[in-house]
């Protein structure tokens, strides 16, 4: 394995904190990184996104841009907290980024009186010169879900020339109501100019388990495999990964599966063979970033394929939980994760993912897999 660090946050600095990490692969080979730099994980001020690419397979890194100008909204300023990039081929690419209010820029972005969210919306940009320009930024329609609505990942180039958009509904920040979770995706047939569909792609009716952080991809035959990290809000425990495949083109979808492995996980990636990769976060203990290798289409993914890509000299950062209000201030301590994938020509993985020794001074790193 190859591995390197794409931006290492100075610490006391504006860019001490770097996580969310989004990585894009073009036909010309350039690997373009995005992610968010805060001072802090956790407060929301300060935060921007910035862009960096490396045309000599990470060994150096160009000076991230900041090439995003976050609009005011309806009269509520705003800040990009994160950008996810999707190659549309050649030197074209695209962008979706999640706008935050920024109006009272001391609110925590998760309300733990409501389990509200800040006001989030998603904006698109446009890249055709590799990443190193950008269209301005102009808001998404995600009619008709008008609360906030964060993105899980990139926009999915699917097979049949659609465009896929993937986003959560959570609810407004002073909501009384109870929180129903649930995962999105939107579709677009010409090329992101307007979205006029939609499929729920996860969703508890009994609202007892939380199918968060959906991470489809095709695969070769154009069925898109999705993963979710899944959370039991009676019991307030992280159960195993669940996945779900779909055939038509993310329009209806398989039954829930348990995968049998713990954890976080990334788009899945698929190899040679047919065979497919998965990359997840381990939190059983010391956070570890694993891999490991179906080949039987996402059924099974046996214990001996393993691979350890990242294994840091950490104590466990996971929590006996009582509420979802433990939930999330246990994600706001997390120093380890995230990890995103991308597969490259030659058939190799890229894992992007941020990581430090402490939660408000963390690296985007990157590790290659070679199949």
């Amino acid at each position: 394995m190859r591995r390197g660090i794409v931006y290492k946050g100075e610490q006391h600095s504006e860019q001490q904190s770097c996580a969310f990490p989004g990585i894009c692969v073009l036909p010309s080979g350039r690997w373009i990184c995005s992610f968010r730099a805060a001072p802090q994980k956790l407060q929301t001020r300060g935060q921007h996104v910035l862009i960096t690419w490396s045309d000599d397979q990470g060994t150096t890194w160009s000076e991230p841009i900041k090439p995003f100008e976050p609009p005011v909204l309806e009269g509520k300023p705003g800040l990009f907290r994160s950008a996810y990039l999707t190659s549309l081929g050649d030197n074209t690419c695209i962008a979706a980024l999640c706008w935050v209010d920024h109006t009272d820029p001391e609110l925590p972005f998760f309300n733990e009186a409501t389990e509200g969210l800040l006001d989030t919306k998603i904006f698109l940009a446009r890249s055709d010169d590799g990443g190193e320009h950008w269209t301005a930024a102009e808001r998404m329609d995600t009619s008709p879900f008008h609360m906030p609505t964060p993105l899980t990942g990139p926009i999915l180039h699917l097979t049949n020339g659609e465009l896929a958009c993937q986003f959560e509904l959570n609810k407004h920040y002073e909501d009384p109501e109870v929180w129903k979770h649930s995962s999105v995706l939107m579709f677009s047939k010409d090329e992101g100019q307007s979205w006029q569909e939609h499929v729920i792609t996860s969703n508890d009716p009994a609202n007892r388990v939380f199918y968060w952080d959906q991470r489809p991809n095709t695969l070769l035959d154009g069925t898109l495999l999705n993963f979710f990290w899944t959370y039991d809000n009676v019991s307030a425990d992280y159960l195993n990964i669940h996945s779900r495949s779909s055939n038509n083109y993310g329009r209806t979808w398989s039954a829930y599966r348990d995968i049998g492995v713990p954890g976080q996980p990334a788009p899945p990636v698929l190899l040679t063979n047919g065979r497919i990769a998965l990359v997840y976060v381990d939190r059983t203990s010391a956070p570890t970033i694993k891999l490991r290798i179906s080949g039987d289409g996402g059924h099974t993914w046996p214990e001996p394929t393993e691979i350890i890509l990242y294994k840091p000299e950490l104590q466990q950062q996971s929590v006996d939980k009582m509420s979802m209000q433990d939930a999330w201030s246990e994600m706001g301590n997390f120093s380890v994760g995230l990890p995103t994938t991308a597969r490259l020509a030659d058939g190799s993985v890229l894992v992007v993912y941020y990581a430090g020794s402490q939660t408000d001074h963390t690296a985007i790193e990157w590790v290659c897999i070679p199949q």
